[in-house]
């Protein structure tokens, strides 16, 4: 059966992460134009170009974009 950690040891755990981490390289994080969330779908006009919304049908379309992406 293991014991639990003292309290010092407890920090002496949590120092040596905090320095393991502290000397990591940064993690790549790709900028938010490259998200799938990003894209613009093509989506072709209706006829009159200022009818009904495609996502709240019962409104008129006012062109914002909502349709031609993933939501974002």
């Amino acid at each position: 059966m293991s014991t639990l950690p003292n309290d010092d040891e407890l920090r002496d755990m949590v120092r040596a992460s905090i320095a393991r981490l502290a000397g990591a390289p940064a993690r790549h994080v790709p900028p938010a134009s490259h998200h799938a969330s990003h894209v613009v779908l093509p989506l072709l006009r209706g006829g009159d170009g200022d009818g009904a919304c495609l996502i709240e049908p019962t409104v008129r379309c006012n062109h914002c974009g909502y349709c031609l992406s993933y939501g974002h």
